[in-house]
């Protein structure tokens, strides 16, 4: 990040237009305050991250990066529900790497205990835990956590605010403050004297913040409504910036090409003939691979395939089949965690029922390809081993979409030898993230390509090839899980699962640091389900394979809960049941708001009642918080299988925009379906084979469902919404294929035992 007060004028007022006596209000006590982002210019005064009033209305600061998932609008109701200003008043935008703007309620999420069921005093250990993430600065988007994160701070942010302003009233007309209200912008006398917000602002900047008390629910007229979208007239018009969209003067553009056998070396290339090619700038050797600078993306692209490359060896098993042998053999290794070890299980014996599942590698396949803007600045000459007092010099500006700034701006820094300081990072629109835009690599990668033009910012774009085979991959697994029934009940289920370690790596190469311990990540949607079954064990075992990983919507639930719940299904089918009550009984004794939930969706999918040449299923995984259960109909249509149409009921504790709930639920069903039917990453010579959305598809309008949600609001805290519609979104199709053709298919995708219509 730059100078602060650099930072504040490009970011917020050349971007937005002027700003006049804007002033920033934070939630922190004095003694909690992390250092703040923002400096005060002759234009605007700051004392905190979140807010800055104007005279045209509020801009909300949100710490979290929109992707979709309709986060700006649901942080900026927070503020302007305490705040009291009018909708069409409120503009939001992303705030610069800070430690203010840590996300504290990821920390909590990754504690090893089943959500559902914790104690109080286990809520009390995440709360604490909260303050890691501040001591680290860690700042990201991620886990469904953003609205759990924001509930209180962002609310804090318009109350103090508010109360600030009409402390600065009242001094002002020389009243008692209580005599003051509030409304659309502006503070209200007793005798109808309104003063604009704007206009009390620069008082209001000297004035202490004071301890408020939030609105009760009750009094509430944005959360808890569907608000609309404050990104959706930008996003509409085609005027809202991702990165693919950055310009700038005398921009100049390049794309990369990297090792195929992920992780493994360039011996060497040659570029005479992409060298002699029209439009080619330059060819950078990046030491793993080249990168080409040209006068547009297409010059770049086209060159970039001229370039000759003798590639190294990949570090992993050559084949699919070998990979899928060495996660195999992870099940004869020690147990890295058993989160779940309830009651006796017994030695195998006759009559268990018995099941071994496996997914496959999966692509993030975000709709925008990874790309970065970067320009390095304040230097004379090249930047080939630079002296001290040009390092000193130097300053670098970076655009991209990404979940983790600070994460960004200190991987570049340390890249290109600068301070965390030097570096400012403009996080924009985000053309999807589902995990990919955690990582830093397309970031650092358009900063050292930066390097070798100072003075020209390069666009950094991949083809979509490059981004689909470098992704960090949702890993391949495999489960074995046996089980018993007695009396129409599930008595015994007993897992093992067996994977790469997503949390490992990710932390690897974040920080240098692989955690110890039980690995949460790995067993989530499998040990923590709500189901009352007296001897329950769960064992994770990990993998040691070296095929890039890293965090996919939903992580180790995508997996773990078709693992568990198509399991939960032939324990139901071998015990004569019928699957949605057999669910229903044994959540019961266990979490009351899944039951319900089970219970909702049976009647708003007519459960029981299948027309001719149909079937349905259903599937339940509690995930980041929240329970959500589906139901899938299938029809066949002259032996092919159509996916007809879907039924969610999901409890999220409190809902705050209905309407987005309600599209991130449907979201996350048709990501999980599409991975379901068609997602497959395989491996060939070491190379990752497919490159492109032929190669790995996705559902599209006319082959995706009808689908209805239901949200509910009877779970004792609120979860998240991003990610918790994805994982049973698979089990439930595999369960209706089931109904429908007494076909068990325990292996993804499922179109390779299925036809499709697709």
């Amino acid at each position: 990040m730059g100078r602060l007060g650099k930072y504040t004028r490009r970011a917020f007022l050349v971007t937005t237009a002027a700003v006049a006596g804007g002033v920033a209000f934070g939630v922190w006590k004095a003694s909690e305050v992390p250092p703040n982002p923002l400096t005060s210019t002759d234009e605007a005064t700051v004392l905190n991250p979140w807010l800055i009033i104007d005279a045209d209305g509020v801009t909300v600061i949100t710490p979290r990066a929109e992707m979709g998932q309709g986060v700006y609008t649901t942080l900026a109701a927070m503020v302007a529900e305490e705040l009291d200003v009018a909708w069409e008043d409120v503009r939001v935008l992303h705030g610069p790497p800070a430690q203010a703007y840590y996300n504290g309620a990821i920390m909590e999420a990754g504690l090893p205990y089943a959500n559902y069921a914790l104690t109080d005093r286990q809520r009390w250990v995440g709360e604490k835990m909260g303050a890691i993430p501040k001591l680290i600065s860690l700042q990201v988007t991620g886990g469904s956590t953003s609205t759990v994160d924001g509930f209180e701070k962002m609310r804090h942010a318009g109350a103090t605010a508010r109360e600030v302003l009409k402390q600065a009233a009242a001094a002002r007309l020389g009243v008692d403050i209580g005599t003051l209200t509030t409304e659309n912008g502006q503070v209200i006398s007793a005798d109808g004297t309104r003063i604009a917000y704007a206009d009390l602002a620069a008082d209001a900047a000297e004035i202490d913040i004071p301890e408020v008390a939030l609105r009760d629910p009750s009094e509430w007229k944005y959360l808890g409504t569907s608000m609309p979208r404050t990104d959706m007239v930008a996003k509409a018009t085609g005027t809202a910036e991702f990165g693919a969209d950055v310009q700038l003067p005398g921009m100049k553009f390049a794309t990369v090409r990297m090792n195929p056998h992920l992780g493994g070396v360039m011996n060497s290339f040659d570029a005479t003939a992409a060298e002699a090619m029209p439009g080619v700038e330059k060819i950078v050797d990046l030491g793993t691979g080249i990168a080409v600078i040209a006068r547009s993306t297409w010059h770049a692209m086209q060159a970039a395939d001229a370039v000759e490359i003798d590639w190294g060896p990949a570090p992993y098993p050559e084949t699919t089949d070998a990979i899928f042998q060495a996660i195999e053999a992870a099940f004869d290794t020690d147990a890295n965690s058993t989160l779940r070890d309830d009651g006796t299980i017994p030695e195998p014996a006759e009559g268990e029922i018995t099941a071994e599942y496996r997914v496959p590698y999966l692509a993030h396949a975000t709709m925008e390809p990874m790309n970065a803007t970067a320009v390095l600045e304040g230097i004379d000459g090249f930047w080939m081993n630079p002296s001290a007092q040009m390092r000193s010099q130097g300053r670098l500006t970076l655009w991209c979409g990404n979940q983790a700034p600070v994460m960004a701006r200190d991987k570049v820094a340390a890249a290109i030898g600068l301070e965390p300081e030097q570096v400012t990072v403009h996080t924009t629109f985000l053309g999807g993230g589902f995990g990919r835009r955690a990582e830093f690599d397309f970031s650092v990668l358009a900063a050292r390509i930066a390097t070798e033009m100072p003075g020209t910012p390069i666009k950094v774009i991949w083809s979509r090839e490059e981004d689909m085979r470098h992704d960090f991959y949702r890993p391949a697994a495999m489960a074995r899980f046996r089980g018993r029934v007695e009396n129409g009940r599930a008595t015994m289920l007993d897992a093992k699962i067996a994977a790469p370690s997503v949390t490992r790596q990710s932390m690897q190469r974040i920080a240098d640091f692989s955690p110890p311990g039980a690995d949460k990540g790995h067993v989530e949607g499998s040990f923590d389900q709500p189901y009352a079954i007296p001897n329950y064990r769960v064992a994770g075992h990990l993998a040691d394979v070296a095929v890039p990983i890293g965090f996919w919507r939903s992580v180790g639930n995508s997996f773990n809960g078709f693992f568990h719940e198509s399991f939960i299904d032939e324990m139901a089918h071998a015990a004569g049941a019928d699957p949605l009550q057999f669910r229903i009984d044994l959540a019961r004794p266990a979490h009351t708001p899944t039951a319900n939930l089970l219970e909702a969706v049976g009647r708003m999918s007519d459960w029981g009642n299948d027309a001719p040449g149909t079937a349905k299923g259903v599937a339940m995984t509690y995930s980041f918080g929240t329970p959500v259960a589906e139901v899938i109909e299938v029809r066949d249509e002259g032996g092919r299988i159509r996916i007809s149409r879907a039924w969610i009921a999901c409890d999220v504790g409190r809902a705050l925009d209905p309407s987005i709930i309600e599209a991130q639920m449907i979201s996350g069903l048709i990501y999980g379906l599409s991975a379901a039917v068609m997602g497959e990453i395989t491996f060939e010579d070491g190379q990752v084979q497919q490159g492109n959305f032929p190669d790995y598809d996705a559902l599209r309008m006319h082959n995706t469902p009808e689908v209805a949600v239901q949200v509910f609001e009877t779970n004792a805290h609120m979860g998240g919404v991003g990610e918790p519609g994805t994982p049973p979104a698979a089990p439930a199709l595999a369960n209706a294929i089931f109904a429908l053709t007494g076909q068990r298919i325990r292996e993804l995708p499922l179109w390779n035992s299925v036809d499709f219509v697709i």
